[in-house]
Order: C-alpha cells, then sequence, then structure tokens
C-alpha cells in the first residue's frame, strides 16, 4: 500500500528561476509538490500548469526569512499532500553592489533570504523526516560558494554558510542513525530573471558570468542528484572548474577576479533607474523560469561530480601537489 502513494517535495523559491524548473521537473517525474514563494500570482500560474500535467500542487505565499511562515508552509503541505519525501530549498536574495556601498540592512536580508531561508527550510523539513523515518533535503548551492566574486559578498557568504550548515547536520543524521539525506547542488551560473530583479547598486545592467545555462537543464541535474542521494554535486564544468582553481590558486583568482569579477557580472547596457528591485518585497511579471539571456544559454545536458567522483579528483590534486613537491625538493638539493 505504502508504494501506491505519491511522492511529494516542497520547493521554495518556486515563483520563478531555478525554483519554478524544478518544480516543474519533480512534477513531471512523478512528484506532487508544494510551492513556496513570496508572489501568490506566480505560485498561482504554476500550480495550474503543474495540475495540468495530472499531478497535485499547492501554492503558498511565503517569505522564507519568516521561519514561523516556512513551518506554517510545511504544516499546510503535508496536511493537503501527505508526507514530505523531498524538500528543496531553492529561495535567494543577491544585491550587486561593491562592499563599500552596502548598508547593513541589505546585507541583513540578502543573508535572511539565502542563508536563513535555507536553515528555516531544513529545520521544518527534519521535524517531519524524523518522525516519518526517511527524507531527503536538498540545499541549492552555488560555485560561489567556494569562490566568492567581487560585486556580490553577501551572496557568496550565505552559500558558503549553507555548505557547513549541511556538513555539520549530516554529521548529526550518521550520530542518531537517520534514513535522512542532505544533498547539496553547487550550481553554475543559470538564465534566470534575478538578473532583473536584484538589487543593483551599480550603474549597469546586470548579468550572469558566461557560460550560462538554462534553468530547466540545471533543474535536471538537481533531480538526478537528489534521487541519487549523494552528499555534494558539482553541477556543470564551470562550477567543477570555479571550485577546483580555488583549491589550487586561490590567491591568483583573487587577482584574476578583481580584473574580470567586474565586467563578467556586468553588461555594457545602463540600467533601468526606475527598475524595481526584489530585496525587501516581490516584483511583479516572469511568471517563467527563464530570465533575458536565453540567445545566449545553453541546453545541453550537464555534467554532475558526485562524491566519490570528487574522491577521485582530490586524489589527483594530491598527486600533483606530491610531484610539485618532490620536484621543488631536488631543485634544493642540486643548489
Amino acid at each position: 500500500m505504502g508504494s501506491l502513494m505519491p511522492k511529494v517535495a516542497v520547493i521554495t523559491g518556486a515563483g520563478a528561476g531555478v525554483g519554478r524548473a524544478v518544480a516543474l521537473e519533480f512534477a513531471r517525474n512523478g512528484y506532487d509538490v508544494g510551492l513556496l514563494s513570496r508572489s501568490s500570482e506566480r505560485l498561482s500560474d504554476l500550480a495550474a500548469e503543474i495540475e495540468a500535467t495530472g499531478r497535485r500542487a499547492v501554492a503558498i505565499p511565503t517569505d522564507v526569512a519568516d521561519a514561523a511562515a516556512v513551518e506554517d508552509a510545511a504544516s499546510q503541505a503535508e496536511t493537503e499532500l501527505g508526507p514530505i519525501d523531498t524538500w528543496v530549498n531553492v529561495a535567494m536574495a543577491t544585491v550587486f553592489s561593491p562592499v563599500a556601498d552596502l548598508t547593513a540592512e541589505e546585507v541583513r536580508r540578502a543573508t535572511d533570504v539565502t542563508y536563513h531561508g535555507q536553515i528555516h527550510g531544513m529545520l521544518s523539513a527534519l521535524k517531519r523526516m524524523r518522525r516519518q523515518g526517511h527524507g531527503t533535503i536538498v540545499n541549492i548551492g552555488s560555485a560561489l560558494g567556494y569562490r566568492s566574486v567581487p560585486l556580490q559578498a553577501p551572496y557568496c557568504a550565505a552559500k558558503a554558510a549553507i555548505r557547513a550548515f549541511s556538513d555539520s547536520l549530516r554529521s548529526e543524521i550518521i550520530h542518531d542513525g537517520l534514513d535522512v539525506r542532505v544533498v547539496v547542488c553547487q550550481l553554475p551560473a543559470v538564465n534566470t530573471p534575478q538578473f532583473d530583479w536584484s538589487l543593483n547598486k551599480t550603474p549597469w545592467r546586470a548579468q550572469p558570468v558566461p557560460p550560462i545555462f538554462q534553468p530547466e537543464t540545471v533543474a535536471k541535474a538537481i533531480l538526478r542528484a537528489a534521487e541519487s542521494g549523494t552528499r555534494e554535486a558539482w553541477i556543470g564544468y564551470p562550477s567543477i572548474r570555479a571550485i577546483i582553481g580555488n583549491m589550487i590558486a586561490p590567491g591568483l583568482l583573487d587577482r584574476f577576479l578583481a580584473r574580470k569579477g567586474y565586467s563578467g557580472q556586468l553588461t555594457r547596457e545602463r540600467k533601468n533607474l526606475a527598475a524595481p528591485a526584489n530585496l525587501f518585497a516581490p516584483v511583479s511579471g516572469h511568471s517563467s523560469a527563464r530570465g533575458r539571456f536565453s540567445g545566449r544559454a545553453s541546453n545541453r545536458r550537464l555534467i554532475v561530480v558526485t562524491q566519490t567522483d570528487r574522491a577521485a579528483i582530490k586524489l589527483g590534486i594530491a598527486a600533483i601537489g606530491v610531484v610539485m613537491l618532490a620536484t621543488f625538493l631536488r631543485s634544493l638539493r642540486r643548489n
């Protein structure tokens, strides 16, 4: 009888961008879906699209920065759809600005959404998964959580913190002998509306650092990672390159990003000074996963590096380090 019960997933940040694509991808693969986002209009539109595929969906307008609201949303999703098998924390907020131009309030809000929002999701999901005896929590990170870039310090810091919190939680789950998996997905640049919505304190329009990928192909990789239960997934070659590059030569990357990190994230177009920003309140429009970069974004299937693959990569890096050290010692002996 239990095998006939529908799978249930809750997706935060489901109104647009990666969250919307993930919700649709889970629905297409047999999940009923709880949808959390601040915009009731976008959620209603998405719920109707999911229900047209034959799956159930419940739209729950929620600001993930509010822990009580997230807990209420989890209860509603569980009541209306059933036990939550998978919880995916996607909601985020960022600010394009040099640190010197940020206010404490802006940093706090970006952190409350991007970091604390995922904490709130983890706490509500874990509470239910401990009770039911199983489940998967998927936290959406970024290559920027390993290799920070200029102009997005609060976002980069939040993504790094998510990885650290997930590691602690994972160890506690193992200690308690629970059948609950914590998966962290590190994403590359994605074509989403965030580059039009995010607070931008520079004179120029923001853009993802190329190469850019469509949210639908990223969502497929997230679903694969979630269902595999891997500890961490590096999604896409650019993520792998950034993470490994920072392991090998972080100082070199500091200098490279000082030269290229600004132009890589900003176009040559002047921003619209009247454009709304979604840091403190949702903005209208964009009932879509995609942003304005479809002409430059790739739909190709993304490589996903899992825990087993990373062990081999780290072994390779260690071997290179040993060879370099041996070469250095030989040169000292010659001198």
